[in-house]
């Protein structure tokens, strides 16, 4: 049977890692895999996560499962963090997953099963969208959404294809700190977005993976807590990997939220029946280090603060990263502008290839980089190597 198998390409990305691991030499730069990374090079475990992981250490008793359901404590935790006043205002309903992946695959299930049979998703975006939306079996539409020579949002372009999308289709938005190119919507582009889905009858289905990394914890949110507030049903997909730098400990959730309790409640059965031919039970650990900070004030405290320190250095880096890159690409003035981990530059896959081969700069041929990869000293040595392709 094996044997009449086809061999998949590998990963790109995770390709990439193993290229920049190999290349012996000593000034090289991983502006590819997609984690956040200090001065040091290193990703840090949050001070709040080591204090709840010594208080978890001491005080659980059993590595009994937790259930279909998951921890609920943490979802209702992670629900307020998300969904804030507005969310509080809506019902909802929560499962616990396998990471922000697991959360979107559970989405796509879901509504797959609730009728819809196409997602509209702009382009580009994550790769792994299209793929677990595909894997699920839903039809995956694509409408442009930025413009890398302009670096601006086609939002034009994003209103006149989720105008024509059908009732019972699904609607894919990045809740902030869009990946691959850090743009932004601004309150009233996501006005104007709720307005459309709910005018259409298209479902929201919203990732939220980086609360925290664009200007702050409730202004990541606003955009989200809006569309919930606007449209009768929304899906949420939210990740923990980037906000607690719980990256292996894939640490999710999927909310159903609906205008009626009843309907938020049925939905958590189908997302719980879903869950249970598909991983079972979802890990624990992870949820218990997210439970116990956001339940100590003082942890909490802790956690947001080295939370804003990260988003300053990337802030800072971002700074640095337009003014090296001003004179080359004018347009990349807009890289300040952006918001969390990611850009995307206007470079040619022979461009990129040309920086790994010379310079031992490594990111995607899609010229997207991972701004914190980055370190503050090398920034303007890296972005003068970048522009001097132009």
């Amino acid at each position: 049977m094996f044997n009449a198998l086809s061999r998949q390409p590998d990963d790109a990305l995770l390709a990439l890692i193993g290229l920049y691991k190999q290349d012996p030499r000593a000034d090289k730069v991983d502006l590819g895999v997609g984690v956040y990374r200090d001065e040091e090079g290193r990703t840090p475990v949050f001070r709040a996560v080591k204090a709840a992981e010594r208080i978890l250490l001491d005080g659980q008793d059993s590595k009994a499962y937790i259930g279909l359901e998951g921890d609920t404590v943490y979802l209702d935790r992670l629900w307020t963090l998300v969904g804030g006043e507005a969310g509080a205002r809506v019902a909802s309903a929560g499962v616990q997953t396998p990471g922000g992946s697991g959360a979107l695959r559970l989405a796509a299930d879901l509504a797959l099963r609730g009728g819809a049979t196409r997602i509209w998703v702009g382009m580009p975006s994550w790769p792994n969208h299209a793929g677990i939306f595909a894997a699920a079996g839903l039809e995956v539409a694509t409408y442009p959404f930025f413009d890398t020579a302009t670096q601006t949002v086609l939002f034009d372009r994003m209103i006149e294809a989720l105008d024509g999308a059908e009732p019972g289709d699904v609607a894919l938005l990045h809740g902030s700190c869009h990946n691959p190119t850090g743009a932004p919507l601004s309150l009233d582009q996501w006005a104007t977005v709720a307005a459309t889905l709910e005018k259409r009858g298209v479902l929201p289905l919203i990732d939220l993976a980086y609360q925290g990394f664009g200007r702050g914890l409730d202004e990541d949110a606003a955009g989200l807590r809006h569309v919930i507030a606007s449209v009768p049903e929304a899906l949420v997909a939210v990740s923990s990997s980037k906000s607690f730098g719980l990256y292996r400990e894939r640490t999710g959730a999927i909310f159903a939220v609906a205008a009626a309790a009843g309907a938020a409640d049925l939905a958590r059965s189908n997302l719980m029946a879903l869950a249970r031919t598909s991983y079972s039970m979802p890990p624990d650990h992870g949820a218990a280090v997210v439970r116990t900070i956001l339940g100590d004030a003082a942890l909490t405290r802790d956690w947001t603060d080295e939370l804003n320190v990260m988003r300053a250095r990337i802030e800072g880096l971002r700074r640095a990263m337009a003014a090296g890159l001003r004179g080359a690409w004018p347009a990349l003035d807009a890289v300040e502008r952006q918001e969390g981990m990611f850009s995307l530059l206007p470079l040619t896959e022979a461009e990129v290839l040309r920086l790994r081969s010379e310079h031992a700069i490594y990111m995607p041929t899609s010229g997207r980089v991972n701004i914190a990869g980055l370190k503050t000293a090398e920034a303007e040595a890296v972005m003068a190597k970048i522009a001097a392709l132009r």
